[in-house]
């Protein structure tokens, strides 16, 4: 591998990767890797799930490194493509189907049918709502509503000062509660 690699810049490596140094990409890797591993783990709570899911969120990354926006952090757009990944993944496991014996049976222990929907549709929604929000405010607050990462946990994730983070989840919510209410259903959310 090319030694001069490990002293140049994210956006450099970039260049160097789009401009077919295959090099270059082993340093994102090698730059990129804990992070995204940790990130994965820490979603999946499994440590070969979090390897095999590794290489294929590096080949995302790969495939879509000419969509990269120089703007933003590099780590905050890893970030996301990892967190993006994982929640497709966790969709589509939860739209696989259930052998009929194992379904149980019984009175529900909260609620009406009508209520449950009610509380699946709203959360769809709010999911949506999320995902329309822009990335420096939609990252963070799915790292810490969503994954349980505390401020600081999200500081070192994404490379981003404390205050940077706490400033960018009260701003992604607020973003939130104005769309609500002008939506007409604030749902009592944050």
């Amino acid at each position: 591998m090319d030694k001069t690699l490990d002293i140049m810049t994210d956006q450099e490596v970039i260049k160097a990767v789009l401009g077919g140094n295959k090099d270059a990409f082993e340093e994102i890797i090698k730059r990129y890797k804990n992070l995204v591993f940790a990130l994965i783990h820490r979603m999946t709570n499994d440590y070969e799930e979090a390897n095999d899911t590794a290489q294929e969120i590096f080949i995302r990354i790969y495939r879509n490194l000419d969509k990269y926006n120089p703007e933003y952090k590099f780590a905050t757009w890893i970030i996301t493509i990892t967190t993006n990944y994982i929640i497709d993944q966790r969709r589509k496991k939860k739209q696989e189907t259930v052998p009929i014996d194992d379904v149980e049976f019984g009175i529900a222990g909260e609620g009406s049918p009508e209520e449950s929907y009610i509380k699946a549709e709203r959360s769809r929604e709010l999911f949506s709502l999320i995902e329309e929000l822009p990335e420096i405010y939609r990252v963070p607050l799915l790292l810490y509503h969503k994954d349980g990462l505390s401020y600081t946990e999200i500081s070192d994730k994404t490379k981003e000062s404390l205050s940077k983070v706490k400033n960018r989840i009260f701003r992604g919510r607020k973003m939130l509660r104005d769309k609500l209410v002008k939506e007409g259903d604030g749902y009592g959310l944050f």
